[in-house]
């Protein structure tokens, strides 16, 4: 049993260790040390009294001899109706364990103008971002949550599915100048509310409202929090909400990840900006955002990613605790600058500020991965996939881990399990081809290749000949015949679509054509092309022999 030494609340689950009502830290056995071991059945000093006095205005109603017997069998009422009432408040009261994990639900847009889903996106994703700051709880990440948008789907099977102890859900309506936001707390096991709120604020107010319901939250999982961690719960990053409705609209079309979206979140970054220069946040957003142009064939590596770095340096300049804009920074030291240690050192600090933040560890996987340490890259990777469970990218990079580090049916397994996900992601299937063709399956590489293709919007026609020329140079010339024709196939491409020169490279390796290999990768060296990187990927493995490629390694820093 234990005690609230502050309320005097008994608690009988011995898993709990603060009191549910005020949040001080739960006492074994009684309150204080001065009571006596069996002082916590007792009931507060009045009862006592009561119990052992029983007086009228003339005297005891008891004798003495009378009095053992009587206070025996007292005794025996007051333990059996403190035993019964503790067994009721503890099965219908108190819950059995502290809340240690949570999904904040994609806040329902009940205006019916589908112009103000940035806001109830926008809303979700500053909590999660909000409570994820609070340490001891696990808070998954958007791009899991995200993927219940717009279904019907019980609190359970949400547990089921995240492995969480309890579910936020919300609803927003915005109705001229006045929100108005329902949010409740819902344990996922039972599906029993634990806490609810309405709060009606003037749009005005709605960066406080976002605070508010975050600090709400926080107490209502009962966290411990210093006053530093609090201020970071509830923090607001502007105080223009004019910046914040913007930031709101860039995060919306950042999150939507096609090249014309993410021109789009350039925009309102920026425009969030000059509306409050001070706005750290804006500025990681922004950086983040020039990171990915070049990723989506939005802009060439040069001219996105030094944009991106002073976008994340003025981010860190004005607050140093942003985990976004240390994750940016690190991603440009990485991919672009390649100075390998300051951006490993960067991602560490980025994951000590917000170890929640799936993105980051998902970028720092990938650049252990590049470094060749491909045990630990695999290992950063699941931890992403622990934070972000449901997120397509990350769970088919946890099967590109799994290949690299040559386990290639683990890698099979979870690519499967990733396309029961969505079968129409076009990334997983490209990840299945790769791994069949690591594992000598040509044909079935090929069609999975073909799949990957048309997803990503090729025409039918220019891919059917295309695959029908290369499974007929793997059945005549073997996979010397396969990968020549593979190069083939790819070296003339060109633009935003234009595949990585060391996947050509690769193929033309595999040919036996260094000289053509090396001519290529020679020319992602001089652009600094970020794709470089994945030079020590293991299917280079027919390069590796040559010095050229030992001296391409020292002359981009990375180790042998």
């Amino acid at each position: 049993m234990k005690r609230c030494p502050e309320c005097c609340r008994d608690y009988y689950d011995d898993s709990l260790l603060y009191c549910l009502d005020d949040g001080s830290a739960l006492l074994e056995g009684p309150a204080s040390a001065d009571e006596s071991p069996t002082a916590i059945l007792s009931g507060p000093d009045s009862t006592k009294n009561e119990i052992s006095g029983l007086t009228t205005g003339t005297g005891t109603l008891l004798s003495k001899s009378s009095r053992p017997k009587r206070y025996l069998l007292v005794s025996f009422l007051l333990l059996v109706a403190i035993g019964l009432g503790g067994f009721f408040a503890y099965r219908y009261f108190a819950p059995t364990k502290q809340i240690e994990s949570i999904a904040v639900m994609p806040f329902v847009n009940e205006s019916g103008n589908p112009d103000f889903e940035y806001l109830s996106d926008g809303i979700t994703e500053s909590l999660i971002n909000s409570l994820s700051q609070i340490p001891g709880i696990s808070v998954k990440a958007r791009s899991s949550v995200f993927t219940y948008k717009g279904r019907t789907v019980s609190t359970q099977q949400v547990a089921q599915d995240l492995g969480v102890q309890a579910v936020l859900n919300g609803r927003i309506l915005q109705r001229g100048d006045q929100v108005l936001m329902n949010v409740e707390m819902v344990d996922a096991s039972t599906g029993n509310q634990i806490w609810g709120d309405q709060y009606t604020r003037q749009s005005a107010d709605l960066l406080k409202l976002q605070s508010e319901i975050a600090s709400d939250v926080s107490k209502k999982l009962k966290a411990r929090l210093t006053g530093a961690e609090s201020q970071k719960v509830a923090r607001n990053y502007t105080e223009n909400t004019e910046a914040y409705h913007l930031y709101l609209r860039g995060r919306y079309y950042w999150n939507r990840r096609t090249a014309d979206d993410i021109k789009k979140s350039v925009d309102y970054f920026q425009q969030a900006i000059d509306k409050d220069p001070t706005y750290a946040l804006a500025y990681a957003g922004l950086a983040e955002a020039y990171i990915l142009m070049s990723s989506y064939g939005a802009a060439s590596p040069k001219e996105s990613f030094p944009k991106a770095r002073v976008a994340a340096s003025k981010a860190i300049e004005m607050d140093p605790s942003l985990a976004e804009a240390h994750n940016a920074l690190a991603s440009v030291l990485g991919s672009y600058d390649w100075k390998f240690a300051e951006a490993e050192a960067e991602w560490r600090n980025t994951l000590a500020l917000n170890p929640n933040y799936a993105s980051g560890r998902q970028w720092y996987a990938e650049h252990l991965l590049f470094m060749g340490r491909y045990s630990e890259g695999l290992e950063e990777m699941k931890r992403a996939q622990d934070v972000d469970p449901l997120s397509l990218i990350i769970n088919g990079l946890v099967g590109v881990a799994y290949r690299m580090n040559g386990q290639n049916d683990q890698a099979l397994e979870q690519l499967t399990k990733t396309l029961e996900l969505d079968p129409n992601f076009s990334r997983t299937h490209l990840f299945l081809a790769e791994t069949y063709q690591t594992m000598g399956q040509y044909e079935k590489a090929m069609d999975e290749f073909g799949r990957a293709f048309i997803l990503e919007g090729v025409p039918a026609e220019k891919i059917t000949p295309a695959l029908a020329f290369v499974k007929e140079r793997y059945r005549t010339e073997g996979p010397k015949g396969y990968s020549r024709a593979m190069a083939e196939i790819f070296e003339p491409d060109q633009g935003p679509n234009e595949p990585p020169k060391t996947v050509v490279a690769s193929y033309w390796g595999a040919a036996g054509e260094f000289d053509k290999a090396f001519a290529l990768l020679e020319k992602g060296f001089e652009e600094h092309d970020d794709d470089m990187l994945m030079i020590k990927d293991p299917r280079m493995g027919a390069l590796k022999s040559d010095p050229r490629y030992k001296d391409l390694l020292r002359r981009m820093g990375l180790p042998e």
